[in-house]
């Protein structure tokens, strides 16, 4: 059974730091597109950035520049750096392949001060 097991959620200060991390038993996890996405009150799921499997990667223009996204092939983890947050970065962040697997709950990320 797949499943994606995502850490690192929490409140910070508008200008602050997260790091998201996500630990998934997809096999031949290293081949596939991994992303993580967010969902912002009121608004659509949005992917956020990808990694894919042979290791590029693409990163939203809202936080292109603030958010990194790597991955770690021998350890089945995605992870995504967030520096200087803002107010608009609240949401809940998703971990998933692309195309996606069932998802999961995801985790909170508030952004205030």
């Amino acid at each position: 059974q797949v499943q994606l097991v995502e850490s690192g959620g929490g409140l910070v200060q508008p200008g602050g730091s997260l790091t998201l991390s996500c630990a998934a038993s997809v096999g031949a996890f290293g081949f596939h597109t991994m992303g993580w996405f967010r969902q912002r009150p009121g608004k659509e799921r949005e992917y956020v950035a990808l990694s894919l499997g042979g290791g590029s990667t693409t990163i939203a223009p809202s936080v292109r520049g603030r958010f990194t996204i790597s991955r770690d092939n021998a350890e089945n983890t995605l992870h995504l750096q967030m520096n200087n947050l803002t107010l608009e970065d609240t949401a809940v962040y998703y971990c998933n392949r692309h195309p996606p697997l069932p998802w999961g709950q995801g985790l909170q990320v508030t952004v205030s001060s």
